[in-house]
């Protein structure tokens, strides 16, 4: 049982490492979708949302949603900060980093354009930056998954061997 227990801990440790891996795949996945409705469908941000809600996890779903209709609203607040309050909370649920969730963020800040070609390379900036650190992680994460249920099984056998 104690060998089993470790080696279980060393495989939940493998799970994190891949969770934000996933996290950060799935982030990209919705800013690819924006990119897409303000480049083809000629939308606005907060039309973009309502439109990419449907196919997104209940919690992005509710957010976007949420945007949308605060922006159609008009309360008098900017986009950039009624996307910012509804995302923080779809995030902080997932396994991301402070730099993870700035870096998707990072576009809501800058778009005060009216030209959409510019909010599209705010878009494409801060897809390519969440892309960049899941490349980088992906390379590390072979590694530290191996490590993780080697140490968990070595731990475990350990364990055994000196109660025994």
């Amino acid at each position: 049982m104690i060998f089993a227990g470790c080696l279980g801990l060393g495989m939940w440790y493998r799970y994190q490492f891949s969770a934000r891996i996933k996290a950060l795949r799935s982030l990209v996945h919705m800013l690819e979708l924006l990119a897409s409705e303000v480049r083809y469908g000629k939308s606005t941000l907060p039309e973009c949302c309502n439109h990419i809600a449907e196919g997104l996890s209940a919690d992005f779903e509710t957010a976007f949603l949420a945007v949308g209709r605060r922006m159609e609203e008009n309360m008098g607040t900017s986009f950039g900060e009624v996307f910012r309050e509804e995302m923080e909370k779809a995030l902080k649920n997932l396994p991301l980093q402070q730099d993870d969730r700035e870096n998707f963020l990072r576009f809501a800040v800058r778009t005060g354009y009216s030209d959409s070609q510019m909010q599209l390379r705010e878009i494409e900036q801060s897809a390519e930056l969440l892309r960049t650190t899941e490349k980088k992680l992906e390379r590390e994460n072979a590694e530290k998954c191996r490590m993780a249920v080697g140490l968990g099984a070595m731990g475990g056998l350990l364990l055994v061997l000196v109660f025994w």
